[in-house]
């Protein structure tokens, strides 16, 4: 092995500085070195691109003076001779907690919520905090800062991990050399924002994901208005939320579809979020470039699941197994399209474990080049230090690595990680490499032992023939410390040496099972593997499963796409006045229903043999609260501000059971936990799109209204919040419009306004913008909702549930409001305790508009069943029952022009019957939306199949990670969340 050498060229120089100039120092002597320091010789990365042979870095008071092929060394110099190292800048994490106590949560205060702020002078939610300063609470971590190093971290960015505005962060050099006042390189370096409350506030609003953000969004309007002098109220939260505007500005999103969440909150407000990404963009990696955002993405590739008891393995899902194999391509795939991101070692247990990470993302087809870019000049890029950090062009920090070569490669030893100018250690440069094949003599036996790994931190494998034995061994500052054990005989041998200067062997004192110590000796036969056969022989192992659309079991492999279909000798259903038409084909072209008839043909459409079979418009199911991640913003009794269309799931399976039982467009509901709630969002349900493409374009617009029990909070027995009678009820609607009523009026007037989406919202309603759909059981109730509607000047749109409808459907018809019901639930809650299964008859006859919905994840799928049982309860005609799951909701939702019957010039959503459709033997063969077959009943039984295979690979593949040595977790079952309207999220 090449020595060290060092040349000191004569002319030093020394000033008395110090960090602060005007700091006393009592501890020693004041003299600070001023000479330069030339490392010589290396393979120089300046840049990620700019890479130098043989080259000279000079750097002088922790700044980089030069860096190339030719660079003048001065005389007053210490030149460091590198030849065959290499160095790199160090690298910089965007996105920690270093040096930060990690929050303290709230304690409770009995069973009663918290509902207003516990702060005065600031925002008047404690979840929003930007007035914090972190450096006001960050104690520098020796500890944390070395395993930083270690990982190759010169820099890292830190913050407050608590809350939905954060505040503002601190840029550290992980320096331990030196002062704080020296270390700090930027006090205020970015501000920081997620969708998460505060661990240390018990305030309840937001209680959900749309809740955080409909929050943000207010935060931005009332910033606005802030700023334009509109208010005399001092806000210390405004106040720093401007004083930061500035600054970069980093939100966690945490997944992909919440970094389209955080990306569609950018745009609004013109913010430029860096999102903290969730490492499996690569799922929706058109959405993620077509954001044009920059990203901070984690490396938190799932370890393998052991599954080795098959029974735990069946708990499993699809998604978790499939997550493990593909989430290694994230990098790749971000970088391949292009995708500005810097890497982060957040949601890592610890730093050590980058190197790992690093290596499964190389294998799965990520550049060195663009790593070295993530994790330099693109973090410093980020954070606005471009000039200052992430190169070791000049004037940039002097925070670099000496390596024995590749920094990404294995069996590559860090020997040094120098930040602003200060070595600090990581493996003595001086140390022996001991890596190679060695014959050791033990017990009587001779052992093959393999060190390889890297050299400053070597691993062992001892084998006898074929069998491998669990060994460790500690190497440091020439000591050996080589430990295994025989487990089927309980031998364990122990041994110990130190590495001489001369010689290959290895020699030293051995602990025999028996106790006796002996002297042994390894003898060197061969070198260790080279590192880069061992990377392309796990290259060709690798083996990725496809990503579906959704990337979930039974999603598709390509999007599906619009085809011309003509349905032959179908049962018609039309749900128009036309009635069932026996023998009849319908035409399908370009997503639209062209033509009805007797004999049609077309040219280049796909036939399809309805002969026996029943041809209907897809089901429409009024209430629903499938596709949604959360449902009830409880946090307040109004929260008209949130939107159930930012927390729409494409994921969730019962999309796909929905259309398997023949539903196309479902209105998701917020739920009834306070009297107004939130807005819907109406889907047609085209499984494997995004869920931007799931909303209905120019989507009519609905709000959710509750009446009853649930928004008195009779059922969680909390006693602060206003209402808790049902006359309160009335008088929080009553005092709601009336402000909603004279913002409006100021908004209309041209005077100066806050806008407030919560009043923007009412004020719609009172404009005969939006539609109210009411969640109702007592007859009371509903008629003191029908008026206080009047008394405002607008109608309620629909009552839904409304199971003592029948009582008052003679005045629901003079009002003008529909009925959307179930077909026969009752005596579940004392409220229901007078249904009825003639309900939805009974209104039907008196001239309400009558639908059946299902409010429930498992009922959807039946909802033709559902509308049957009117038959029976009430006598209504088969087509009638039939209308009340098609074009009586399509009516409901203002929707009945584009879908909900068979007509020619609407949209293609249909499905075909294998039966009669409200016969309970009946199967959706095929279910179409806009001429796209998103469900077919054969190709359902093929997925069955291939998804068992895939499980079956998927399990095989994980099998053999365990049995290779790698690191593997507990099977864990993923339950499914079903929500009701009383689901408090």
């Amino acid at each position: 092995m090449k020595k060290l050498s060092l040349v000191v060229v004569v002319f030093f120089s020394f000033s008395f500085a110090f960090a602060q100039d005007y700091f006393p120092k009592n501890d020693g002597v004041k003299e600070k070195n001023t000479n330069y320091t030339a490392f010589t010789n290396a393979k120089i990365y300046i840049t990620p691109t700019q890479i130098v042979e043989n080259g000279t870095l000079l750097i002088r008071d922790g700044k980089v003076v030069a860096s190339g092929k030719s660079v003048t060394i001065p005389k007053n110099t210490i030149v460091i001779d590198l030849e065959g190292k290499h160095i790199y800048p160090s690298f910089i994490d965007p996105y920690t907690g270093f040096g930060v106590e990690k929050p303290k949560r709230a304690q409770g205060q009995g069973r009663s919520p918290q509902y207003d702020a516990s702060r005065k002078g600031f925002y008047w939610n404690d979840h929003i905090m930007p007035e914090n300063k972190v450096i006001a609470k960050f104690e520098y971590d020796k500890k944390k800062a070395s395993d930083f190093r270690k990982a190759g971290f010169g820099v890292v960015n830190t913050h407050i991990m608590d809350g939905i505005a954060r505040g503002t962060g601190v840029l550290v050099a992980l320096n331990d050399e030196d002062d704080a006042a020296t270390r700090i390189l930027d006090d205020a370096s970015a501000q920081f924002f997620s969708f998460s409350k505060s661990v240390t506030s018990r305030q309840s609003y937001p209680s959900s994901l749309m809740g955080s953000m409909a929050l943000l969004r207010q935060l931005h309007w009332d910033l606005d208005w802030y700023a334009k002098g509109n208010t005399n109220t001092k806000d210390r939260s405004l106040d720093a939320l401007l004083a930061n505007k500035g600054l970069p500005a980093i939100i966690e999103a945490g997944n992909k579809s919440n970094d389209l969440r955080a990306d569609k909150i950018s745009d609004q407000f013109n913010l430029n979020y860096i999102i903290v990404g969730g490492g499996d963009e690569y799922e929706l990696i058109d959405e993620i470039k077509a954001t044009n955002a920059q990203y901070i993405i984690p490396l938190n590739f799932p370890d393998a699941y052991d599954v080795s008891d098959p029974f735990a393995a069946k708990y499993i899902s699809l998604e978790d197994m499939r997550n493990w194999n593909q989430a290694p391509v994230n990098p790749k795939a971000l970088s391949d399209k292009g995708v500005t991101f810097a890497l982060t070692t957040h949601e890592l247990k610890s730093p050590s474990e980058l190197q790992g990470k690093m290596k499964k993302a190389f294998e799965y087809g990520f550049d060195k080049t663009q790593a070295l870019k993530a994790l330099t000049t693109i973090p410093a890029q980020l954070l606005g230090k471009s000039d200052k950090l992430g190169t070791l062009q000049p004037g940039r920090y002097a925070n670099f690595l000496i390596t024995s070569g590749d920094v990404f490669d294995g069996e590559t030893t860090m020997y040094e990680n120098w930040v602003q100018g200060r070595k600090h250690v990581i493996t003595d440069m001086g140390q022996k490499d001991i890596r190679g094949k060695y014959s050791l003599n033990a017990g009587g036996k001779t052992y093959e032992l393999d060190i390889s790994g890297a050299a400053g931190k070597p691993k062992a494998e001892v084998k006898l023939g074929e069998t491998k034995f669990p060994a460790k061994l500690e190497y440091s500052d020439n000591w050996v410390v080589l430990s295994f054990k025989d487990e089927e005989k309980g031998e364990s041998f122990r041994s110990t040496a130190i590495i001489p200067n001369t010689g290959n062997n290895i020699s030293g004192k051995m602990v025999l099972p028996t106790g006796l110590e002996t002297s042994f000796t390894a003898v060197r036969t061969g070198d260790a593997e080279a590192s880069e056969k061992k990377d392309k022989e796990k290259e060709s192992t690798v083996e990725m499963v496809p990503v579906t659309f959704p990337n979930v079991g039974y999603g598709f492999k390509s999007k599906p796409q619009p085809q011309n279909i003509l349905f032959k000798n179908a049962t018609v259903w039309t749900s128009e006045t036309a009635g069932v038409l026996p023998n009849t084909d319908v035409l399908v072209k370009n997503g639209k229903i062209s033509k009805v008839g007797k004999n049609l043909s077309a040219a280049g459409a796909t036939v399809v043999d309805a002969t026996g079979k029943h041809l209907t418009a897809g089901i429409i199911d009024e209430h629903s609260h499938i596709a949604a991640l959360s449902i009830n913003e409880s946090g307040h009794n109004s929260s008209a501000e949130v939107t159930i269309e930012d927390v729409v799931d494409p994921e969730d399976i019962d999309i796909y059971r929905n259309l398997a039982g023949g539903v196309t467009s479902i209105q998701v509901l917020h739920g009834s936990a306070n009297p107004i709630g939130g807005r819907s969002a109406i889907l047609k349900l085209k499984w494997g799109e995004n869920a931007e493409n799931l909303i209905y374009d120019n989507s009519p617009k609905f709000i959710k209204f509750a009446l009853g029990e649930n928004v008195k909070q009779s059922n969680w027995q909390s006693f602060s919040r206003f209402p808790q009678t049902r006359m309160g009820v009335e008088q929080l609607y009553v005092n709601y419009f009336n402000r909603a009523k004279e913002y409006d009026a100021k908004k209309k007037s041209g005077q100066p306004f806050r806008y407030d989406e919560e009043m923007e919202v009412l004020a719609e309603i009172l404009n005969g913008e939006r539609f109210i759909s009411c969640h109702s059981y007592v007859q009371s109730e509903i008629n003191m909702l029908m008026k206080v509607a009047e008394k405002f000047n607008f109608r309620v749109n629909t009552f839904t549930h409304i199971l003592e409808g029948y009582k008052v459907a003679d005045k629901m018809a003079a009002h003008g409001v529909g009925g959307s019901t179930f077909s026969d639930w009752w005596a579940y809650k004392y409220e229901v305790n007078d249904a009825i299964p003639y309900n939805a008859a009974i209104m039907a006859s008196q001239g309400v508009t009558v639908a059946i919905n299902s409010d429930d994840g498992e009922m959807s799928r039946r909802l033709n069943q559902e509308a049957a049982k009117s038959v029976k309860y009430g006598g209504m005609s088969e087509e009638e029952a039939w209308k009340m799951v098609t074009i009586n909701p399509a009516k409901l939702l203002h929707l009945d022009d584009r879908t909900g019957s068979i007509k020619e010039g609407k949209d293609a959503d249909l499905v075909l019957w294998s039966d009669h459709p409200l016969s309970v033997y009946a199967k959706a063969e095929k279910t179409m939306i806009d001429g796209t077959v998103y469900f077919d009943i054969e190709k359902d039984k093929a997925q069955r199949q291939a998804i068992q295979a895939e499980r079956a690979k998927l399990i095989n593949m994980m099998l053999a990670e365990k049995n290779g040595g790698g690191k593997t977790q507990a099977p864990r079952g993923k339950e499914k969340i079903r929500f009701e309207c009383e689901t408090i999220n």
